[in-house]
Formats: structure tokens, sequence, C-alpha cells
């Protein structure tokens, strides 16, 4: 690492040119590096602090722990970037900037892009607000900076930077804190002059803070920003090592497009990655197959190869081979989703047990969790908004308990064929169902570390077996994966382990996992806890062994745990993830497990982002409006019709996310009608639509027009489609899209799935970000499509 003033190189690397005889143009890569700004002079805040009370990062008294870092600089783990990070400069001295507006100068030069480390500071808030670049000709583009909330309860949140803990004004929190990064691009064409910040400094909506910010200058033509080994593998057990290429230069890869290899010590490329088009401005992930004799970091070599000339661009101390998986957490750091789930982009989301047979949450605007009946009857006045104990009261009468609901969560309707088929209708690709939640009552086989289960109770069936059964038999291509609450709201045995979500003193309405028995809120009695088998320790008798049971007996593909504090997460994930490795099986784990470093990808409830993240995440929600289980109280017209869920995950899957679509059966097993006609509805459309769906990326450049049409972008190293939202407008005969789409002469333009809409007529005008792509059309044609207008892009 070679650091010279404002001046960073961001990986140690030097770039050679091997020239053959060819007529193509030669590469001629200048240096790489990033270059992080000086950020000092407008640091206004103080993040860092050795005790409680030093400082306030937030407005409360809280602040983080000291960053572990040996240097003022940090490199990302993912990008490659290198940024100015002096994490603690001592008492009283302030080390981040909470933005309002400020202004940043910059070195003179044309960029790549803008990297960014940041967070937002009120919890369950995200902030973000436009920067603005601006460019020597008086230019400007934006980038909507956004950043999820700096501490996260029950780690639902992973960012680049993790800390065990945060300060709080009396004390030390063990919830984890984050810092998170975000990359925009820029026009490479044109000189950058400066950086405006946005104003996000209204404490009551969370302020954002930036902490530091890299420019990547990038080369002439094609470079290579990073080399990074994965623990993921191809079908034949090759090591998958991304690569990531940037075109900073004036015109686009295209043809016959580029080969990609690594060499270097011990190391081998056996399957070379590929890359067909790639123009100004943009960056692509491309993936190659290595075999590594050893696990010691070498220089690597990227080669590049256009068919006519060679480049290469080392990188020293590497790190290749596919590990053993250990508890300890730089070790499970490394994991992370693999790439059928990144491909797989919808699921469809399965919430049912007991709480469906009281199934209900009120309507909007008072509506919640229906799945949640029990902890909100027991928690009135102080949690209980929608009026859980009145409805309990007058639906129930006061000696009910909530266990006497097994009796009535009958199944007597449940088709598990029924289920797949629709699920596979929907055009899904993988399914999870809740195996236990927090009730603590199982749909599967528990053992003999709890009788609360389906199968001694109620249908007395093994419920999630017979699914994944019969999704094996009937859809063989889902892919199946387990909901599982690590606490039990009520279970005794979880008692040394209960917990508050926010500070019951200052939040009596806090969502809580106590871990005593629930008190019928009208007697004062104490609730039973059927088939609650008495343990040692919750942990090791009754949360390990069940996910070991759904890992191991029934081959879940995710786990997809629900608040995680207390839990054995590092112990189950390294056994699982090495049992698998050797059953060539490659699974997941979601965000919730409780140890951040052992989390896959990001779990969002009922939210969208307005710009692509590139962390994996999977935005999760109902098709009611605000359950997940069944809810007599909604209408059918409020359900998510096909229309909504398609613009959903059109808009989810553009920014390199997942939609993971819930519905929530009835207690005899049947499912709303009309979720089931909507699911249908969609599924034809995205079926014949699904080659913009599936299997693609999202575009490095930009995610939306703004101030234009509702358009969203996706792509794969064939084709690149423009995702209509609203119906196009046809002005002479043309649709316009204003953004530099990759097109070139040659390329043929198709209204996707539409007969008569192949081969379309265009042109481009404009350069840059000033690029106008002109699709003659006419309504007539657009009259065939509904819900989603798509044009593809197919290249020469």
């Amino acid at each position: 690492m070679i650091a010279g003033n404002s001046i960073l190189a961001g990986l140690l690397l030097h770039v050679t040119v091997f020239a053959t005889a060819s007529t193509k143009p030669q590469f001629k890569p200048s240096k790489l590096q990033s270059i992080p700004l000086d950020l000092s002079p407008s640091y206004n805040n103080k993040a860092f602090g050795t005790y409680s009370g030093e400082t306030s990062f937030d407005t409360l008294g809280q602040s983080y722990p000291v960053p572990d870092l040996a240097t003022p600089y940090y490199t990302s783990s993912d990008t490659g970037i290198a940024y100015s990070f002096p994490g603690y400069t001592g008492p009283n001295k302030t080390d981040n900037v909470i933005c309002s507006s400020q202004t940043l100068s910059v070195p003179a030069g044309s960029y790549f892009s803008a990297s960014f480390l940041i967070s937002a500071d009120k919890e369950f808030a995200t902030v973000s607000g436009n920067v603005t670049f601006t460019y020597a000709d008086n230019s400007t583009s934006l980038y909507e900076l956004r950043s999820l909330d700096w501490y996260s309860f029950l780690t639902i949140n992973r960012g680049e930077l993790i800390f065990p803990s945060r300060f709080t004004a009396t004390g030390v929190d063990y919830n984890t804190s984050h810092i998170f990064e975000r990359t925009a691009s820029l026009d490479p064409s044109k000189e950058l002059r400066a950086i405006t910040l946005p104003d996000a400094s209204n404490a009551d909506d969370g302020r954002l803070h930036v902490f530091a910010v890299s420019l990547w200058k990038g080369g002439s033509v094609v470079d290579v920003q990073s080399v990074r080994p994965t623990q993921k593998w191809l079908g034949s057990g090759l090591q998958v090592v991304e690569i990531t290429v940037n075109n900073a230069g004036l015109e686009c890869v295209a043809g016959d497009g580029l080969t990609l290899s690594l060499s270097g010590d011990g190391l081998q490329t056996i399957e070379t990655g590929y890359l067909k088009r790639l123009c100004p401005g943009d960056q692509k992930v491309v993936i190659v197959g290595v075999e590594a004799a050893s696990t010691n970091p070498v220089t690597a070599s990227v080669i590049i190869d256009n068919g006519a000339t060679q480049s290469s661009f080392d990188f020293e101390d590497v790190q290749f081979g596919l590990i053993e998986w250990t508890t300890d957490l730089d070790n499970l750091a490394k994991h992370e989703s693999p790439e059928w789930f990144n491909d797989a982009k919808y699921g469809i989301f399965i919430h049912w047990g007991p709480y469906a047979v009281t199934g209900w949450g009120n309507s909007s605007p008072y509506e919640s969790y229906a799945e949640w009946f029990w902890w909100y009857s027991t928690h009135h006045p102080q949690a209980d908004r929608s009026d859980f104990y009145d409805y309990r009261l007058r639906t129930y009468g006061e000696d009910w308990a909530y266990d006497d609901s097994f009796a009535e969560f009958t199944a007597s309707n449940y088709d598990p064929k029924t289920w797949v088929d629709l699920i596979a209708d929907a055009g899904a690709k993988y399914f999870v169902i809740t195996s236990k939640h927090h009730d603590g009552f199982a749909l599967f086989d528990t053992g003999e570390s709890s009788n609360r289960s389906a199968l001694h109770y109620g249908p007395q069936r093994d419920l999630l077996g017979e699914l994944f059964d019969a999704a094996a038999t009937y859809q063989p291509e889902l892919r199946r994966g387990t909901y599982f609450s690590l606490p039990e709201w009520f279970n005794p045995d979880f008692g040394p382990y209960g917990f508050d979500q926010l500070d019951s003193r200052s939040t009596p309405g806090t969502s809580s996992w106590p871990g005593v028995q629930a008190t019928n809120p009208y007697t004062g009695v104490a609730e039973p806890y059927i088939g609650h088998v008495p343990v040692i320790d919750f942990l090791s008798d009754v949360m390990l062994p069940q996910m070991e049971a759904l890992a191991y007996t029934y081959g879940t593909d995710i786990m997809w745990c629900d608040c995680g504090a207390a839990n054995t997460t590092a112990a189950f994930a390294s056994k699982w993830w090495n049992a698998a490795r050797a059953q060539n099986r490659q699974v997941a784990v979601n965000s919730r497990c409780g140890v951040p470093e052992a989390a896959d990808f990001d779990t969002p409830e009922y939210e969208r982002f307005s710009s692509a993240q590139r962390r994996k995440w999977e935005s999760n929600q109902g098709m009611d409006p605000y359950s997940y289980g069944y809810n007599r109280a909604t209408p059918d017209a409020a359900y998510m019709n096909a229309t909504v869920l398609i613009y959903t995950l059109v808009d989810i899957v553009s920014k390199n996310g997942n939609l993971l679509l819930d519905i929530g059966p009835r207690a005899d097993g049947s499912i709303v009608q009309a979720e089931m006609d909507s699911l249908r509805e969609a599924g034809r459309w995205i079926k014949s639509h699904e080659e913009a769906i599936f299997n693609t990326t999202y575009w490095f450049v930009q995610s939306e027009i703004l101030g234009g049409p509702d358009v969203r972008f996706t792509q794969t190293n064939e084709a690149f489609y423009v995702l209509f939202l609203e119906r196009p407008v046809v002005q002479d005969g043309v649709v316009e899209i204003a953004a530099p789409v990759p097109v070139l002469e040659g390329d043929e333009v198709s209204l996707l799935a539409v007969d008569g809409g192949e081969n379309l007529a265009w042109s481009v005008t404009g350069q840059g970000s000033q690029t106008i792509l002109k699709i003659e059309t006419a309504d007539v044609l657009l009259d065939k499509e509904e819900f989603c207008w798509v044009f593809k892009i197919e290249y020469a």
C-alpha cells in the first residue's frame, strides 16, 4: 500500500502490455488507483469513542467503538477501493461529516466512480439524499446516497465494516454496529470539478454521515479494479473468482468481446471468463474458474485477451483456495449467497401455523402482523395499536388460551402438490416456509427437543416434510427454504436469554421475547405451553438440534432465520457449510441468524431502494398490505394484484435484489383465491419475459431515469433490457430512452414477447449522459402488452 499526500494506491499492482501482430487497437492501460479525498476540513461530528459518553455520534449520546485498524486507511473487501479512514482521532477531535450540502473539492481529472463509506444515525430509519457531481462543462449528475441504520437490532443489516458493539449513553450494547459502502458511477469522459453532499442533517428523520470518499482513476479503455476469490464453486468444483472490470475510455468493448484468465504461482485457470459488451462508464463482474495449489497468498495476474492484444494486471497478496469452515468470524464472513440464489430473483414466502386459526390483524390503516396475535393480545395497551385484546375477548372469551387453537389447526384442505404447482405457476424459483414461528409451534419433526409441533397436535402430520417431498417430486427445479425463529416468545427455557428489542423503560410497547409463560390478559392465569419438553439449555438442546434437523434431515437450501439474539449460528453454519460442500450443494443463510459475519444477504421488510445495492439483498413482504400470516380482516381487493406484483419484482431485480413474496394460508391449508389469481396472472407475464428477469444483473451506470419515464434496466452477457413500468409514450412514431444504454450498430432491438415486435428500427442521438435511444414503434404494438413493456437489445 502506497500513500502520498491525498493519493493512495488502491491495490499494489502494475500493468504490463503484451502486443501481438494485429490490426485491432491495442490496450493502453494507465496507472490505476484509488484517490481518497481529505474530508477533515469538513468534519463536524465525532463517531468513535473509547468509553461510554466520550462522544455522541447520534443525538442520544451513543457512539462507535474504536476500529481495529493498523493504518489510517481501509481497503474494501468487496470493491477493492481504498479509503482514507483515520478512525479514532483523539479526545474531542471529529472524524466524520454530517451531510448538510457541503461541497467537496476534488483533484483535477476525470474519474470512473466515486465511493463512499457512510451510515445513518437513527434506528429503524433509512436515510438518503442526492449527491451532486459537477463537471468542468457545468453539467451535473446525481446519485442517491442511501444508508441503513448504523446499529442493527438482531443483525438484519450487514455493513462493509462491522463493529461488535456500540457505546450507549450509559454503557455498552452488544448488538453490532455498521458502516456501509456505496459507489456512484461517473462520466469518465468529463473532468470532475466538485462533489456536493445532500442535506440530510435533520435529527428527527435521521442524519446521513460520510466517513470517507474515494475516487477511482481508471485507465483509457479497460481497467481491472479488483480480483476477489470467493468460496463459491462452479459445477466442476472450480473456485469462483470475481474480476471487476471497468471501461473508463471512450469506446465500447464489443464484437468478439474479451476473454479473461488468471495466472500465478500454483494458480491455473480452467474456465475462462468472457465479456461481450462493456461501454464507457460501465462496470461488470466477470467470473473465472480456477484451481489453486495452496491457500498461500500469491501475486495474481489478470490476463485480458481481445483476440489480438493481451493486457496483464497484477495484484499482490491474493489468497486463493476453498477453505474449511470454522467458527472464526473472519472465516464465516467469507461465505456469501450462491449464484443460484442471486439468479433466482423471486421466491414465495409462506407463513402458516396456529396463528392462522385466529387469523386476524385488523385492517389498514390499523393492521398489524396477524401471526403476532398471541403476543399483541397479551401486551395491551402498550403495544396493541390494532386492539387484538378486545378482538380476542369478544371472539374467544376470557378463558381461552392461544394453545386452544391447536385443535382447529387442521390442515384438512392442505394439498402440498397444489401449493408447489402454484409456486411454479407464479414463476417463482424458490420458496421459504415457516418451520417454526415465535409461538414455538413447529411444522416439522423436532425430535426429542420438543413435542410442540404439527406431528403431535392439530393435523398430526409432518407438514414441512410433505411440502418438501411434493416439491422434489412435482417441481424439482424449485429451491426449498425454511424460516426458523431462533427464540420462542413464551418458552420458559428461553428465559435466561430473553430480551426486549428496545429499552422497555423508555419504550413500554417494545417488542420482546421474554422467555416466560404468557399470562392470560383477562384472568392473570399463566397460559399453558403445550408440548414443551424441559431442557437444560435452550440454545444447545432446542435451537441447535432443530436447525440441524432442517439442514440434514430435510435438506433445506436456505436457512432463513429470524430474531437472532442469543444463538448457536457459528457452530451450526460452519458444520452445515462443510457438509453441504461435501455434497456439492451451495446453500444460503440470511442476515437474521444473529452473527452478522454469517449473513449471505440482507433482508429488509416491506422496503425497496431507489438505486442498486452491490451487496445482495432480498426484500420480503406479504401480498397482504401488512401481514404475513392469514388475516381474515383483509378484503380481497386489498391483496397485491398482478400489476403491483410485477412492478415490485422488476424494480427490486433491477437493483440487485430478490423478492420474497408472502402468502398466508388458512388453518385448513386453503389459500385465499385473490392471492392465487394474482400469482398466476403475474406468473404468465413473468414466464413470457423471464429472460429479462432471471439470470440477469443490474446496470452499474444507473437504475432509473431521474425526471423521466418509469424505467428500469437489467442485462446479461448477451443482451440489455429496458423495462418500462408505465406505458411508453410514442411521439412521431418513436419511443425515447434518455440513458446511455449500450447499443451499437448491428444490434437487434425488439419488444420482447410481443408478436410483431421483432427487429425494430432504432437510432441514437447525443453521447455520454446526453445519449437518447430512439426506437421506432407504434401504439398498436404497445397495445399487445400489459404490466411492463420490455425492449430487448440483443448484442451483435
